[in-house]
């Protein structure tokens, strides 16, 4: 089949795109593999509010929970084995893109329970059973970049395993989530694994930096503070990537290690729906295009930047000092970015913690009465 050129464009700046959904619906449809083969998709990410409304459809996981309830499975169970095997799946329709990058792409992530977001050991404990349970090189296990899941981090890629630390809001968090990241990779180089096969990406937020500040902005009201609205996210990302630049392209912690085979742990641009209909539906692909990054897309972002994107090459490298102005002005006109940032991370923890538990909920009345009926 022939790829969207639009995406194919996108790809030769160095932005590998991923999917922002999974569901067994778009395995069995072969909707995941037309993706693959026609708008350039080589990976998916997956989080708490993707297997909620995906297990939602009961119709493609009737038979599977029926099964698993009749061998006496309890809820917690019956949700692992459907997710696993759902990522497990993709895994394997993604394994030969996997093979031809070298590591890099054809990746799948698997979030660890959202409500261990603040529970280091037990984060570490469930990133290894579910690295286990899946059972596939080109997993990626999902960490939340809390306190917490720093040493979580550092921990699990010590262990050989390959992680994508996810609820990044702020560059100074990211540069704590790349340290944590080299940290691990020293301990698994004591540890004898083989750096080459160890891989990580970062997922930085963006456009939930622009819906917090914007409304922080239109609550001052000033011309000055209106004039900012929609530059947050994209110049918060554009500082991400020149802290990435600064250790694996510049430092010297990495250069050691990379002559020892590490890769470097890329930055995955997240949230790229764009929320607010005023600005361009693109505007969080296009403007983000850079070399050795990856953009995840909910499928509508995905259509739009197929439809009508319009690409123009690297759109990020040296643009640090703009966007540092475009911060500085922010904190001129009295936006708290440290309050924001925490704010983000705390209403990003929640949010995949009520969409997990509606998953609880739900499977477990299914559950329920799928015992009933026995």
């Amino acid at each position: 089949m022939t790829q969207n050129p639009i995406v194919a464009q996108l790809a030769a700046t160095g932005v590998s795109v991923w999917l922002d959904d999974l569901s067994r619906e778009r395995i069995q449809t072969g909707n995941l593999a037309e993706l693959i083969n026609t708008k350039g998709v080589v990976g998916v990410t997956t989080n708490p509010s993707i297997f909620q409304a995906a297990l939602a459809n009961g119709t493609f996981y009737a038979s599977q929970l029926k099964e698993l309830v009749s061998r006496g499975a309890d809820t917690n169970a019956v949700i692992q084995a459907m997710t696993t095997d759902d990522v497990r799946d993709a895994c394997d329709i993604l394994l030969p893109i996997y093979e031809t990058s070298g590591g890099f792409d054809g990746r799948v992530s698997i979030e660890v329970d959202p409500f261990l977001a603040h529970e280091t050991e037990k984060t570490i404990a469930q990133a290894q059973e579910l690295w286990k349970i899946v059972d596939r090189p080109n997993l990626l296990i999902k960490i939340p970049a809390t306190k917490a899941g720093l040493p979580a981090i550092t921990a699990v890629i010590a262990e050989g395993i390959s992680v994508n630390v996810t609820l990044i809001f702020s560059v100074e968090r990211h540069v704590e989530v790349m340290n944590a990241y080299l940290e691990g990779l020293e301990l698994a180089k004591a540890n004898g694994h083989s750096l080459s096969k160890i891989h990580s990406v970062a997922s930085f937020f963006v456009s939930r930096v622009d819906t917090e500040i914007d409304k922080r902005l239109e609550k001052s009201g000033t011309a000055e503070s209106l004039a900012l609205r929609g530059k947050a996210g994209v110049a918060n990302a554009r500082l991400a990537y020149k802290a990435y630049q600064d250790i694996f392209e510049n430092g010297d912690a990495f250069a050691a290690l990379r002559a020892a085979g590490a890769n470097v742990q890329r930055p995955l641009w997240a949230s790229t729906g764009v929320k607010n209909p005023e600005y361009s539906d693109t505007m969080y692909v296009t403007e983000l295009a850079c070399p050795s990054v990856v953009n995840t897309m909910p499928e509508a972002t995905l259509n739009a930047l197929a439809d009508h994107g319009v690409v123009h090459g690297d759109t990020v490298s040296g643009t640090a000092a703009s966007a540092q102005q475009v911060f500085d002005q922010l904190t001129a006109v009295g936006i708290d970015l440290v309050d924001v940032f925490q704010v983000l991370e705390d209403e990003g923890v929640d949010k995949f913690m009520k969409s997990w538990q509606q998953v609880l909920d739900g499977v477990g009345a299914t559950v329920e009465e799928a015992k009933a009926a026995l």
